[in-house]
């Protein structure tokens, strides 16, 4: 007990104030450190404070000492809009560290197995009382006794904490208590419809190998020395320091090694780094806190844990090239907000798993200096259009306000297109983006290596459960014949045949109760890092080629509202191979980053693939792929082809309401104007490319391959025939002749409308029949 006397108005004696050393209050643990004495001794000092302000600070005037009062301050929060960064960092654990982190990931699952088990029987509970679920009122008051409420669980995570013993050695209670929230996330989805009125179904178990993340704790970002759970201590000239390249200068900052070219060598890492030591304070127990060292990742531990801190050091990029980025969001370690320890399947690793340290930085994400000088630079006098393919991209873009010679189109180079965008700033310029021959070698040779894995998964699941399969047809032929023979039954080592299901056609074991084996496993995780690897260079590809595609025509442009999942069901393959959705998704993300914005414009409104810029409609099939504006039907005479004209009707599609796609027009007096009078280049800038965008990863020599392919081979293999050639898709073979909202009636011709195949039966695209008079309007 510490006294200290605080002067009060009215000249009283002096307060007796206690105060408790080292004591702290949280919303997990406030039966153990007191927080009635803690309330006390704030109510105290509010009290001696008299008419001052809660949470001013009281001194007194007698000793000098300072006492705080009651804080009613609002607790900090991250602003729900303010921008998150996050870095993931590898861990290289020891033997012993790598034993420490496999048992606090298994001890992490058994918790959340058994609240996840407590969340599924509560909501079962609370789905089986619909009768006292009448009102309101009584719907609340069924999920606050049946314990449906972020408190509850986490309550229930402390129980199950205190009851294990075994917990308790690698389990704190903030840990407990942050595996609890994504439980009732999960559970709160259940419970509340979203804005649609939907809900998710009741959370199940789950299964260990889907168990890869244990959350963090968020750092105080108004008290310093306070961080629970995963704290990262170290800093970056500090890890620089420590493992210098040796041919660089000693003393070099992070700020140099950031300015040091691409391939350069910085770090010069072990294989295993060796664990850092907490530095000691006058022969005290070291302190993390002042800790400069080598980044590093700490985690104290349970309440009974007896082997101390959980030491595991931080592998760093050894290059020059990612430095800038860690430079950019590991130099001021004021700006962490928390870590959280993910796990990954690697079989290259001993015990199968990649331990990493994911870190959230209050920060934007990092740009390089050569994206903002290029988003700088892009022609913002520019209207483009974009029309997205199964299997290519065409953008068309011109001038926003026609020049004084109509706009004439500009033959530019692809080195002049991409390096220096301002030399096609006037004229219509097309670009049409597609997989060259050897991007798609390499994909198919991705593909065919990705089945062969497929299939070693398969055989391997049949061998290790066999009673779970009946055998091939080959396999019981054989048996029939052995059988005839006298000879007695051979055992199948690998069955052939469906699994064993139930009259309802659903296997009489489930999947996940399969033995699985060692090679099963590591294969397995073999094909999720090809598929992670695949997925990374998709994304590359089409970040790079938006870039390419804004820095040439602009950052407002125009694309027709698809939808890709209708692409996926007819055309898949192709979907998968070029991925149109995720360069569409790129394009709008770069172009709201330059300063624009992509739009969407409705087909029905529009119809760009069956009108000329002209204006007249030219209906076409979904196999003709080149679109002729006849003069003898009264056209323009437009050829060209047909991904790029409707790109160019793209360009000049205007929208009352931006977000409703539905009011999109097309302008064709602006398109006549600029297009159909643009000169003797505009042919050439609708039919082929004068701004190719290169695809990113490949090479423009000929022959050369890309990444670990082969060279092209030059002539290209023959693709099998398909065997339903005849049966096309309804899309190929229907045709609308319905006028958008802003043209006129097709011209009649006797009893019907006027095709382009007359000998060809009409069909429609919308189910209901049109109106009477919608092809002959008085």
């Amino acid at each position: 007990m510490l006294q200290s006397e605080v002067g009060r108005e009215g000249g009283a004696g002096p307060v007796t104030v206690p105060s408790i050393v080292g004591s702290s209050v949280s919303r997990y643990g406030m039966d153990e450190v007191g927080g009635t004495a803690c309330g006390a001794a704030s109510d105290a000092v509010a009290g001696a404070a008299g008419g001052l302000v809660d949470g001013a600070t009281v001194t007194d005037p007698a000793s000098g000492r300072r006492f705080r009062g009651k804080n009613k301050a609002p607790a900090w929060r991250r602003p729900a809009d303010g921008p998150v960064t996050v870095v993931r960092l590898r861990l290289t654990p020891d033997p012993a560290a790598r034993h420490r982190l496999e048992h606090l990931f298994g001890a992490a699952w058994s918790l959340k197995r058994a609240l996840r088990r407590d969340a599924r029987s509560r909501a079962l509970a609370f789905r089986a009382g619909h009768r006292r679920r009448r009102t309101p009122a009584e719907t609340k008051r069924l999920r606050v006794r049946l314990g449906l409420s972020r408190d509850a669980l986490e309550r229930a995570a402390y129980r199950h904490l205190d009851a294990s013993g075994h917990l308790r050695h690698h389990l704190s209670k903030a840990v407990a208590m942050h595996i609890a929230d994504e439980v009732w996330t999960g559970l709160e989805r259940h419970l509340f419809a979203d804005a649609s009125g939907c809900r998710q179904g009741v959370p199940g178990a789950g299964a260990w190998w889907e168990f890869t993340r244990i959350p963090g704790r968020a750092r105080s970002h108004t008290m310093p020395r306070k961080w629970e759970t995963f704290r990262l201590h170290g800093t970056l000239a500090g890890h620089l320091a420590a493992h210098r390249a040796p041919g660089l200068p000693e003393g070099t900052t992070p700020e140099e090694a950031a300015a040091l070219p691409p391939g350069a060598s910085v770090l010069t890492q072990p294989r295993t780094v060796p664990v850092p030591s907490a530095p000691r304070n006058w022969g005290t127990k070291g302190l993390w806190w002042e800790h400069e060292g080598p980044l590093t990742l700490v985690y104290a531990g349970g309440p009974d844990g007896c082997r101390g801190d959980l030491v595991v050091p931080v592998r760093l990029p050894q290059g020059a090239g990612q430095w800038p980025h860690l430079l950019h969001t590991l130099a001021d370690p004021e700006a962490f907000h928390k870590v959280d320890l993910v796990r990954r399947q690697d079989p290259a690793e001993p015990g199968g798993w990649r331990y990493e340290a994911h870190l959230m930085v209050l920060r934007p994400a990092y740009v390089p200096a050569s994206t903002v000088v290029r988003r700088v630079q892009v022609p913002t006098g520019r209207r483009g259009g974009v029309d997205g393919n199964v299997s290519n991209l065409a953008v068309v873009s011109a001038p926003a306000e026609p020049g004084p010679a109509g706009g004439a189109a500009v033959e530019a180079s692809p080195h002049t297109a991409v390096t220096s965008p301002g030399l096609v700033s006037s004229g219509v310029v097309s670009s049409k983006v597609t997989l060259p021959p050897d991007e798609r070698d390499r994909i198919a040779r991705r593909e065919r290596k990705r089945r062969r894995r497929q299939r070693a998964l398969e055989r391997s699941r049949r061998a290790s459960n066999t009673t779970q399969y009946e055998p091939g047809r080959r396999q019981r032929k054989r048996q029939r014949r052995r059988q005839a023979a006298g000879l007695p039954p051979k055992q199948v080592p690998v069955p052939g045949g469906p699994r064993i299901a139930r009259a309802d056609g659903r296997p009489r074991r489930a999947y996940r109760r399969d033995t699985l084996s060692g090679s099963y496993r590591r294969l397995r995780a073999r094909d999720a890092a090809a598929a992670q690897r695949i997925a990374q260079s998709r994304k590359t590809r089409a970040r790079q080629t938006a870039g390419q595609i804004v820095a040439v025509h602009g950052p407002n442009l125009v694309i027709e509202d698809c939808r890709i999942s209708g692409w996926f069901r007819l055309w898949g393959r192709a979907c998968a191979r070029f991925t149109p959705g995720m360069l569409i998704t790129a394009l709008d993300h770069e172009c709201r980053a330059s300063g624009g914005r992509l739009l969407r414009a409705a087909t029905r409104a529009t119809a760009l693939s069956q009108h000329c810029p002209c204006g007249r409609r030219v209906p076409k099939h979904l196999s003709v792929r080149t679109h002729h504006c006849r003069i003898e039907d009264g056209g323009c005479g437009l050829t060209g082809d047909r991904d790029l004209v409707a790109a160019a009707l793209a360009a000049f599609v205007h929208l009352q309401d931006p977000c409703d796609p539905s009011t999109a027009r097309v302008d064709y007096e602006s398109s006549r104007r600029v297009l159909c009078a643009g000169g003797p280049g505009l042919p050439g800038a609708l039919s082929e490319s004068t701004a190719p965008i290169p695809t990113p990863g490949t090479s423009t020599r000929a022959g050369a391959g890309t990444g670990n392919a082969a060279a092209t081979p030059t002539e290209r293999r023959r693709e099998p025939r398909r065997r339903n050639r005849r049966v096309a898709s309804a899309r190929r073979t229907r045709t609308s002749t319905a006028p958008t909202p802003d043209e006129p009636p097709p011209p009649t011709m006797g009893q019907g409308a006027v095709t382009p195949d007359r000998h060809r039966k009409r069909t429609r695209l919308f189910n209901k029949p049109p109106p009477r008079d919608l092809f002959n309007r008085p």
